[in-house]
């Protein structure tokens, strides 16, 4: 491997991993949205509205969803810690880095659990809906202290 040519993009890493965790922060919003439109689905009384419901897929797109979170939330997650080191020679041992390895282990919890909601298990379903609610608010910790990593490293620039 031509290591000249990994020196001149090692910079430009920096900023792969706050891009994708932006984008996977929109789609964390976008299937919190779904999710509580499938649970709609299933709380509601009239019939009608049940039935229009049903038509949206939301249960699948909820699921469909989630999937692409959790893989991509491990591949982001590895990855920044990855880039950190190659860049750096080490970790940096913080909030931001805390917090992103307990988004992880809440994500593959949370998705640990869709086995037994699709059995009818309530409190598996209530404990999935509670940690994915820390995890969105994690993660909005984390957009704000990735923010100010993003910009010491633009201060090197």
């Amino acid at each position: 491997m031509n290591l000249e040519a990994l020196e001149s993009i090692k910079p430009w890493l920096n900023f792969i991993h706050p891009v994708i965790m932006w984008g996977l922060l929109a789609l964390t919003l976008y299937a919190l949205y779904l999710g509580i439109q499938s649970r709609r689905i299933r709380t509601t009384e009239d019939k009608e509205k049940k039935k229009e419901l049903i038509q949206g897929k939301y249960n699948i797109r909820h699921h469909q969803a989630g999937s692409v979170l959790l893989a991509l939330m491990i591949i982001g997650s590895l990855g920044g810690m990855a880039v950190t080191y190659l860049n750096n020679g080490k970790l940096f041992f913080g909030s931001h880095l805390l917090a992103g390895l307990g988004m992880t282990g809440l994500i593959a919890t949370s998705a640990s659990l869709v086995p037994l909601m699709q059995k009818g298990n309530d409190t598996a379903r209530y404990t999935h809906i509670t940690l994915n609610m820390l995890l969105v608010g994690l993660f909005g910790w984390q957009a704000v202290t990735g923010m100010q990593i993003v910009q010491r490293i633009l201060e090197k620039f």
